[in-house]
């Protein structure tokens, strides 16, 4: 089963990182919802929530502020000027 590796990073400090099965922002467009296998894309951040699922179906979220996020090779990067984890 492929999974996603996944980075949840502030302006000043790693807020989360790890293997997932799925994430779902919020961009300037709406909600994005990200699968293993997702083509590249590069996507701005709206204020909001960023929610990881887990391998094992738990979830963890974390409120972002501006930024963006990055998908390649079953990678995502999200990078927010802030972001904590709620």
């Amino acid at each position: 089963m492929a999974v996603l590796n996944v980075s949840v990073v502030a302006a000043d400090h790693e807020v989360w990182s790890g293997e997932a099965s799925m994430v779902v922002a919020r961009t300037v467009e709406g909600q994005i919802g990200i699968l293993p296998g997702h083509e590249p894309l590069l996507a701005i951040l709206a204020e909001g929530e960023v929610r990881v699922t887990l391998n094992g179906g738990e979830s963890i979220a974390a409120n972002a502020d501006d930024g963006f996020l990055s998908v390649e090779n079953n990678t995502v990067t999200i990078v927010a000027r802030q972001a904590e984890l709620v």
